[in-house]
């Protein structure tokens, strides 16, 4: 009995230290609301708009660089809807082709589309940040795998964007993205 009772002591002392870890450093640590005090407003219209450049690397679980890659987006308006064509060149010379739909709502919330994901990203504009969170579709050549990810974009103040993305599968992050945007005439 004795033996039960200390394994299960332990079993909770585990979930809460993991628990309390992960509310701490990992994404779950920061809202949007965070970010409401910013000096900087980060204007989707205005900072995502024409010919971009996105320049990134994608960590595995293990924390160590997986993959890099270079993408060009071209994002047009057109009133509170954005149209973002997204052509990437990975490190290993494949390519991958993505188009986000945008639609701005009120107070800073946004939905968004696109044919990789599952339903309808959810998001957040506040202050200098952009958050999104939705279910993302690895192409089936990688698995098919569905991994909930949770988007962060961060306007910096020459107008560079910084992103960074986790994926999720299960709970457990099996992958991270950071990356630089920025207008492709700055590049």
């Amino acid at each position: 009995m004795m033996d039960m009772l200390q394994f299960a002591l332990g079993a909770a002392v585990v979930a809460a230290i993991w628990l309390a870890r992960r509310r701490i450093t990992d994404f779950p640590a920061q809202k949007p609301s965070d970010y409401a005090d910013d000096y900087t407003v980060f204007d989707m219209k205005k900072h995502l708009d024409g010919a971009m450049v996105c320049e990134g690397v994608i960590f595995g679980p293990a924390g160590r660089v997986t993959s890099s890659f270079v993408a060009d987006f071209n994002v047009t308006w057109d009133g509170d809807t954005a149209c973002i064509e997204e052509h990437f060149v990975y490190d290993d010379n494949t390519t991958q082709d993505r188009t986000w739909t945008i639609t701005l709502g009120e107070t800073g919330h946004f939905t968004a589309t696109a044919p990789d994901v599952k339903g309808t990203a959810k998001g957040r504009n506040v202050g200098a940040t952009v958050q999104s969170k939705y279910t993302i579709r690895l192409p089936d050549d990688v698995g098919g795998h569905l991994l909930n990810t949770v988007d962060w974009m961060y306007l910096t103040g020459d107008g560079t964007i910084i992103n960074r993305s986790q994926f999720r599968k299960f709970g457990v992050k099996v992958a991270e993205l950071v990356a630089t945007i920025r207008r492709k005439d700055a590049a």
